[in-house]
């Protein structure tokens, strides 16, 4: 075949070269997403895990962000809004609740490791919301244990653990015990005082 006869290229304009610039840029950027794979979906699903935990008697199944905090998924998730939202730095105590009859500050422990838990908050305490109060709900309330309430379900889930543990021997005992829940109270002298009155 003569150099006459062969086709010539088709030429290439500055429009043809954009055009297909900008079809080969989106297939590299969408390019999983073209194949079929679905990395963001896949990405979020990373990002969460199911969880099964039993809150005051209840069988409960969520599926949570990895990073969500007990505290959040107690108030958020559950609605228990007894348990406070403080410092959210495990200083304060008022976000203590307890976890498989320990005690535990909530704003410090990760939701998604607790699978299989049982957890009481304040509101978990007594069995029906006509039911008698707890022995240290009662004692609070007869030794005048408040100082703004704010702190006050954090205190006496800490209390309660107090009094599982056995360290209601003396005051020094129940303080020492208490001082990450009491040290910013000045009601703390009633506060021990009602820990007592329960453990007695």
């Amino acid at each position: 075949m003569s150099p006459e006869n062969a086709e010539s290229p088709t030429p290439l304009s500055r429009r043809t070269f954009i055009a297909a610039s900008a079809v080969g840029g989106a297939a590299a950027v969408a390019g999983p997403a073209l194949l079929g794979a679905e990395p963001a979906a896949a990405a979020a699903d990373a990002s969460s895990s199911p969880v099964s935990l039993t809150v005051n008697g209840i069988r409960h199944t969520v599926t949570v962000d990895n990073r969500t905090s007990l505290l959040d998924l107690l108030r958020e998730h559950f609605g228990l809004t007894g348990t406070k939202k403080g410092c959210d730095a495990g200083a304060c105590g008022a976000c203590t609740v307890l976890v498989d009859g320990r005690r535990v500050n909530g704003c410090l422990t990760l939701a998604v490791r607790l699978d299989g838990a049982e957890v009481t908050t304040i509101e978990g305490l007594t069995s029906r919301d006509d039911g008698p109060l707890h022995p240290l709900q009662q004692a609070f309330i007869d030794q005048d244990a408040f100082q703004c309430g704010y702190c006050t379900p954090g205190q006496i889930m800490s209390g309660v653990g107090c009094l599982e543990e056995g360290h209601t021997g003396s005051p020094d005992e129940i303080r020492e015990w208490m001082s990450g829940n009491i040290c910013r109270c000045g009601c703390y002298v009633k506060i021990v005082k009602a820990i007592q009155q329960a453990g007695s």
